[in-house]
């Protein structure tokens, strides 16, 4: 069934705020070809095309995740599981937590660090249709200092020439974006603390540029308030984190903000579904100064997007509509949010061909049963799942336990 009109009670087109109520899409050889009424649509469309009805449910694009690792495995020593794993073993791991994302709406992964490329073979993999999973963009090797955050993965440079040549090393293996480390984090015994920087200015320049050589943007890993204004002069396409920390806590720069906004440079926050152990973790001070800053990024105009950092310790794969919960918890709107995951995604990751249902895009779309623009606990209830036009099977969507995720939908038709 790769034609198909699916009609529902609304249609969200993207960006949330325009919608349709009682409307249909029209699928054709993986791509969305006509959108409107269900009414004029049914009376136009060729009659043997399929239909699929769906009464009580939203139509809309498929959810975008632009922070994952699927070579991890949400335990609490990943890097041992990392690196104890066989490749084929780990080949296979990786598939199954993809398929939990799919199970989960997600049409989209942005992989942001796995080992031996094993991102790439199995983006090839969906792609060609040997596999089940999201469209992945894989960077591959994390860029990182000796000893650095995440080293464990095979990208630790020291020199300018050590740059180049990972880059390059990257690009051969057929990443689609590069990832730089730019700051410490949490997950590496023994390097740079958080704040730390990892990278001087002129080698964030650099390995900008030399992405840009090989036609890659940069998405950098920045906790630090320097190293958050260094990655912004620099020319990042996306910051993952944006934490504003420093020795003494959190400090944030208005000014870097505005550039931010200006340059069109996109936050991912990159939160879990356990955002709430997080917040107590932190402290109410520290706790209160995040939601602060956040807040006031949002003021600012800053462009969010939707990430889960799905697979590090606690960050289960098949939970990312609580990562949207904590933003609601902000006092988000839920349209500003299914934007984060949908939209605005898509513009940050350089996906023209995603994240609206307009005619010509690529049919990537999720059925939920109830209006996530009411409820965002409608997004865990799917019903079907489109990645690039082809329904997804039931029984390829309950696996590793995911089935408390899909809605049985005995008033769905499928009509020919």
């Amino acid at each position: 069934m790769n034609n198909v009109l699916i009609t529902a009670d609304r249609v969200i087109l993207g960006p949330a705020d325009q919608t349709i109520s009682e409307g249909a899409v029209l699928i054709e050889s993986g791509k969305v070809t006509v959108v409107g009424a269900a009414a004029d649509l049914d009376g136009s469309v060729d009659a043997r095309v399929p239909r699929l009805r769906c009464p009580g449910a939203t139509l809309m694009p498929g959810l975008i995740d632009c922070h994952v690792h699927l070579a991890f495995d949400a335990g609490p020593d990943p890097i041992g599981a990392v690196l104890e794993a066989a490749p084929d073993e780990l080949s296979i791991a990786m598939a199954d937590r993809a398929a939990q994302m799919l199970a989960a709406g997600v049409t989209t992964v942005r992989d942001l660090g796995d080992r031996d490329s094993l991102a790439v073979a199995l983006r090839d993999s969906i792609d060609s249709g040997t596999g089940t999973g999201p469209r992945i963009v894989a960077a591959t090797a994390p860029l990182t200092s000796r000893g650095g955050h995440c080293g464990f993965l095979g990208g630790e440079v020291t020199t300018d020439d050590d740059i180049r040549a990972q880059i390059a090393r990257n690009a051969a293996a057929g990443a689609d974006l590069i990832k730089v480390m730019a700051s410490g984090g949490a997950l590496t015994p023994g390097g740079p603390r958080m704040w730390e920087a990892q990278f001087t200015p002129g080698q964030l320049r650099l390995i900008v540029e030399e992405a840009e050589r090989h036609g890659l943007g940069v998405a950098a890993h920045a906790h630090g308030s320097e190293t958050i204004a260094h990655c912004v002069a620099a020319g990042v396409r996306t910051l993952e984190h944006c934490s504003w920390r420093t020795a003494e806590g959190i400090v944030h720069d208005p000014g870097v903000i505005r550039r931010m906004v200006e340059d069109d440079v996109a936050v991912c926050r990159c939160v879990s579904g356990d955002w709430r152990l997080f917040l107590d973790q932190m402290g109410p001070e520290r706790a209160k100064a995040m939601v602060e800053v956040i807040l006031e990024m949002r003021e600012a105009g800053v462009r969010f997007i939707a990430g889960t950092d799905a697979g590090v310790p606690g960050a289960r794969f098949g939970d990312y509509v609580g990562m949207l919960e904590f933003f609601a918890s902000l006092g988000f709107t839920h349209p500003e949010i299914l934007d984060m995951a949908t939209v605005n995604a898509a513009h940050a990751l350089g996906l023209p061909d995603t994240g609206v249902l307009a005619p010509g895009k690529r049919a990537d779309l999720i059925v939920v049963d109830g209006d996530p623009l009411t409820e965002l606990g409608a997004l865990r209830r799917i019903r079907h799942v489109f990645t690039a036009g082809w329904p997804v099977a039931r029984q390829d969507l309950v696996v590793l336990g995911q089935v408390q995720s899909l809605v049985a939908c005995p008033d769905d038709r499928l009509l020919r």
